[in-house]
């Protein structure tokens, strides 16, 4: 499949490191450092617009690595990107460390999916089926 894109940043297209990756790399585009204090957050644009097709939507997660490493992640994990967004793709970074953590150009901040996804259509009724689980909530399934 084939995503149309403007990169309007001084960075390469996202790409996938390995032919078994699901998601790309998203590059920070910005011009000066963003110094994130602790528990703060920033929107980071990264220069890029798409036009993702319908019944696609490109999911934004955190890196592994600035996450275990630094306490950064994608405060709305996974945000949605939906096929009839055109602006900019920018990312919502959260510091969770206890560190100031500075953002440069070019940084790496985050990766991208691209998912198909399917529309519903809601059917009303009084009862649902029944399943050994029930209405049991979180923890219900057992730790074994």
């Amino acid at each position: 499949m084939k995503i149309k894109v403007i990169n309007k940043s001084a960075h390469k297209l996202p790409h996938y490191e390995t032919d078994f990756s699901a998601g790309m790399d998203l590059r920070a585009n910005i011009d000066e450092p963003i110094s994130l204090k602790p528990l703060e957050r920033a929107v980071v644009k990264t220069g890029l617009f798409m036009e993702i097709p319908l019944g696609y939507e490109a999911q934004v997660r955190p890196r592994s690595g600035l996450a275990a490493k630094k306490g950064i992640t994608v405060l709305n994990s996974p945000g949605t990107i939906d096929a009839d967004y055109r602006g900019e793709i920018g990312v919502i970074l959260v510091n969770l460390s206890n560190e100031e953590f500075v953002i440069y150009n070019g940084e790496r901040v985050a990766q991208m999916v691209i998912a198909k996804h399917e529309h519903i259509s809601w059917e009303e009724v009084d009862i649902l089926g029944e399943t050994s689980r029930g209405v049991g909530g979180f923890g219900s399934t057992g730790s074994k």
